[in-house]
C-alpha cells in the first residue's frame, strides 16, 4: 500500500495574514492624508487607519452589512491591535465615518498606494503579460468603458436616474497589459457615457491606443485625439452615414468583409470630425453565433485584422469588472450616501490592487477569484503568504489572473 503524501504545511509567520496584506499600504500615508483632507479633526476614538483597516476587512469577507464589520472586529480585537493599533468601531462609528469623512481622502489613497507598489516593483506595472495582440504590440494599449451599480432606489435619492432606479456609475480606463486602472470615476447613471469621454483621455500620450465602445464616440473628441496622435478603435453607430472615398486591398482574413477609407456625411457631423476615417466590417462570434460588425479608426496602417482584434480586447474591461463586482462583491454596500459608496469603491479599488500585488510577488499561477478566496480564508492566521501562494495549486495549470474573453458573461458588445 503506497504511502498517502503528506499535506502541505504553511510556513509560519509572525503577522496575521490580514497585516501582511495593509503592510503595504506605507504607515505614513493614511496620516497624512487625514491631515490634508481634514479628516483627522473629525476623528476621536475611531481613527482614520482603523477605518480603513475595517473597509478592507469587509471587502475581503463579504460584510453583508455593519454590524458583520464590526461584531468580527471585536472578536479579534487582540491581533486588530499589532495591525499598527488599528481598533474595533462600534456600529454608529463606522456608518457615520463613511457619511462624514471626505471620500477625496480614500480616493488619493488609492493613487498614492498603486504609485508606491509601482516603485516598490516596477516589473508590477511595467510587464506586457498580455497575450497574443496584447504582447506584440510595444505601446500601451487602454480600455475605457463604464459599469452600473445598482443601489436601493428607495434610499439613495442622490443617485435616482429613473422613478423606480437608482445607480452609481464607475467610469474606468485600464491598462490591458498590466491589467490595472489608470483613471477612475465614480459619478451617479444619470450622464451620458460620452460626457466623460474627455475626461477619460485626458493624460493618453502620443502613440498609445485607445479601446471604447459606441457609448463613448463623440466626433469632436475623436478629431481630438487624432490631433493629439492617439490611435483610437470603436465601434460604429448604425445610423452613421459615411461617403466612402476608397476601398482598401482585400484581407487575407476570411472574417473581413469590408475595409474603407471614408468621411462622415452631414454638415454637423463634417464640422466635428472634417477628416477623413477608416471603416472596417468583421464577422464576429457572439453568443456562439456570427454577427457582422463595424468598426471606425484612425489608423491607416495597421491591418484590418488588427482593428478587429483590437476592438475585441477590450472585452477584457469587463473581466476586470467582474472581478469588482462579483469576486470583490462590490455589491453591498454598508452606507446609502454618495460619500459612503464612494469610500467603499475606491477601498474596493484599492483590495484589487493589493491583490494583483500579491500575485505579482508570488508569480500566481491561477484565477483571481481563487486568490482572493485563499486570502479571506486565512485572514488571522500567523502563516507566511506570499510562502503560501506559491506553494498553492492542487492542480497545475496556465497562468489565468490576466482577463481573457470567456472569464466574463458577455451578452453582446454593447
Amino acid at each position: 500500500m503506497k504511502n498517502k503524501p503528506k499535506a502541505h504545511a504553511p510556513t509560519r509567520s509572525q503577522y496575521s495574514v490580514l497585516r501582511q496584506v495593509c503592510n503595504y499600504v506605507p504607515e505614513f500615508l493614511v496620516p497624512r492624508l487625514a491631515e490634508q483632507h481634514g479628516v483627522d479633526a473629525k476623528a476621536r476614538s475611531f481613527s482614520p487607519w482603523s477605518h480603513v483597516v475595517s473597509l478592507i476587512h469587509s471587502q475581503l469577507t463579504h460584510a453583508i452589512g455593519l454590524n458583520d464589520v464590526c461584531d468580527s472586529l471585536r472578536l479579534h480585537c487582540g491581533p486588530l491591535s499589532a495591525l499598527r493599533g488599528a481598533t474595533p468601531p462600534s456600529r454608529n462609528n463606522l456608518s457615520h465615518a463613511n457619511k462624514v469623512r471626505d471620500a477625496a481622502m480614500a480616493e488619493d489613497l488609492f493613487w498614492a498606494v498603486l504609485k508606491h507598489l509601482q516603485d516598490l516593483h516596477p516589473e508590477f506595472a511595467g510587464s506586457r503579460k498580455g497575450k497574443g495582440l496584447l504582447r506584440r504590440f510595444k505601446r500601451t494599449i487602454h480600455a475605457v468603458d463604464s459599469t452600473t451599480i445598482q443601489l436601493v432606489a428607495n434610499c439613495v435619492d442622490w443617485a435616482r436616474h429613473r422613478r423606480r432606479k437608482a445607480a452609481a456609475k464607475c467610469h474606468v480606463r485600464l491598462d490591458l497589459q498590466s491589467f490595472l486602472p489608470r483613471l477612475v470615476i465614480i459619478d451617479t447613471a444619470k450622464q451620458h457615457d460620452n460626457r466623460r469621454a474627455r475626461e477619460l483621455c485626458a493624460d493618453l500620450k502620443a502613440g498609445e491606443v485607445v479601446v471604447f465602445d459606441k457609448a463613448y464616440l463623440d466626433l469632436s473628441h475623436l478629431r481630438d485625439l487624432g490631433q493629439r496622435d492617439v490611435f483610437w478603435v470603436t465601434r460604429a453607430r448604425s445610423d452613421q452615414q459615411c461617403l466612402v472615398r476608397k476601398r482598401c486591398a482585400a484581407s487575407a482574413s476570411a472574417n473581413i468583409v469590408g475595409d474603407e477609407i471614408v468621411e462622415l456625411e452631414g454638415p454637423r457631423s463634417r464640422q466635428r470630425h472634417p477628416g477623413p476615417l477608416r471603416r472596417v466590417t468583421a464577422n464576429v462570434e457572439v453568443d456562439g453565433r456570427m454577427m457582422e460588425m463595424t468598426f471606425l479608426t484612425n489608423n491607416t496602417e495597421w491591418s484590418a485584422q488588427t482593428i478587429a482584434d483590437l476592438y475585441r480586447s477590450r472585452w477584457q474591461i469587463e473581466v476586470f469588472f467582474k472581478q469588482m463586482k462579483q469576486t470583490l462583491q462590490l455589491a453591498d454596500f454598508l452606507g446609502q450616501s454618495a460619500n459612503a459608496v464612494r469610500w467603499q469603491v475606491w477601498v474596493a479599488l484599492l483590495v484589487y490592487v493589493l491583490l494583483r500585488f500579491l500575485a505579482c510577488l508570488s508569480e500566481w499561477e491561477h484565477s483571481f477569484t481563487r486568490l482572493w478566496a485563499l486570502v479571506r480564508s486565512c485572514l488571522w492566521e500567523r502563516i507566511d503568504l506570499l510562502a503560501e501562494l506559491r506553494a498553492c495549486g492542487t492542480a497545475g495549470g496556465h497562468f489565468r489572473l490576466l482577463g481573457r474573453p470567456e472569464a466574463a458573461y458577455l451578452p453582446g458588445f454593447g
